[in-house]
């Protein structure tokens, strides 16, 4: 407002400060009002396209495992955060886990038991209808199984943090085309007692919840249960796990 310009016919424009009145400053104003409105459409249209076709929020994996894992393959992408690996070891990485079918509907028999590989050591002659299910898997992936056992009629569990890899030693990762060292990663550990539920129901069950279609979804173990007491009623075995399972 303290200066002068000539408008597009050529007439002069005195600022406020010298006498020009609010004339030139009225349109000094009108521009910034016009590129701020501009500005505001253009970015809330742009807003709801993205929320639209991709979403706001990262799945809710990527948000349990975390962005630096996923968007990076590190353990923490910032500098003066170094998170100590405590496993100290060098272990050689299998980093083709892929199976190709990212959806368990889709999937073979063999690409499911690639991902999710069940261990029973159940000897048929010594079973005795009481079955422990223990089921190591992703952290990620855990709600989901708890949901889905819960929908089948398990509502006992007993889980457990832990750290651990299987034979590919790891998930292999890598950063800008390095191969970064993978060691032991954290899973967790669930476990069920089951009598009157079928036990290959419950690892059917486990085994669609866990499947995302890579070699590391998880392994499940069944073993036989030779006896089982409730202390607070004295009640043993199918009678015990009857008013859990």
């Amino acid at each position: 407002p303290g200066y002068s310009l000539a408008d597009s016919a050529g007439n002069t424009m005195t600022g406020l400060f010298y006498g020009g009145g609010f004339k030139l400053l009225g349109i000094q104003l009108l521009g910034m009002g016009a590129t701020a409105l501009w500005t505001a459409v253009t970015i809330t249209v742009t807003f709801l396209v993205i929320k639209k076709i991709f979403g706001l929020r990262v799945s809710e994996e990527e948000e349990i495992t975390g962005l630096d894992a996923t968007e990076h393959g590190l353990p923490s992408a910032y500098a003066g955060f170094s998170i100590m690996d405590i496993t100290d070891n060098m272990m050689q990485v299998n980093e083709n886990t892929d199976l190709g079918v990212a959806e368990y509907e889709n999937a073979s028999e063999a690409l499911r038991d690639a991902s999710v590989k069940v261990v029973n050591a159940v000897v048929p002659e010594y079973d005795t209808g009481i079955h422990k299910v223990v089921i190591v898997a992703k952290l990620s992936r855990f709600d989901r199984l708890k949901k889905a056992l819960n929908d089948i009629g398990v509502t006992g569990m007993t889980m457990s943090q832990v750290m651990g890899c299987g034979v590919q030693k790891g998930a292999g990762e890598r950063y800008r085309g390095v191969e970064v060292d993978a060691t032991l990663l954290p899973k967790v550990k669930i476990e069920v007692v089951v009598s009157t539920i079928p036990v290959d129901k419950v690892i059917e069950t486990a085994k669609k919840a866990l499947y995302t279609g890579h070699i590391g979804d998880g392994k499940i173990f069944v073993y036989n249960v030779s006896r089982v007491v409730k202390i607070r009623t004295g009640e043993e075995n199918i009678a015990a796990l009857a008013d859990v399972e």
